[in-house]
């Protein structure tokens, strides 16, 4: 099944190139929300940067289907939130939130993806 993501992959532009892949919830590549959560695991496998982007506003339900999220370059999600780039090259095991009327993420340290 296709997905009808909101930018076209002819707009993208190269502005976090060579990190690899993520995981990133639809609410960010087709509702439009901004990346309102992130982190950093353990990559899953070979050419996965660890990475998953969130909006912050998914409810379990929505989580654990599969089907509402994708795995896309890192760079595809730059190119809808340039505001995770300063952040790209973070350690593994860091989480970053932003507020929905916050301009910059903050460091999450009461919770990791590795525990």
């Amino acid at each position: 099944m296709s997905k009808d993501y909101l930018l076209d992959e002819s707009r993208m532009k190269k502005v976090a190139t060579g990190h690899g892949l993520c995981v990133v919830s639809d609410e960010v590549t087709i509702e439009g929300y901004p990346v309102g959560l992130m982190y950093r695991e353990k990559p899953s496998k070979a050419g996965d940067s660890g990475w998953r982007f969130f909006s912050g506003c998914e409810d379990d339900k929505f989580l654990n289907n599969p089907k509402n999220h994708s795995e896309l370059d890192v760079n595809v999600v730059a190119n809808y939130d340039s505001s995770v780039i300063a952040l790209l090259d973070s350690p593994i095991g860091s989480v970053f939130e932003k507020g929905p009327d916050a301009e910059a993420f903050v460091a999450v340290t009461d919770w990791s993806p590795l525990d």
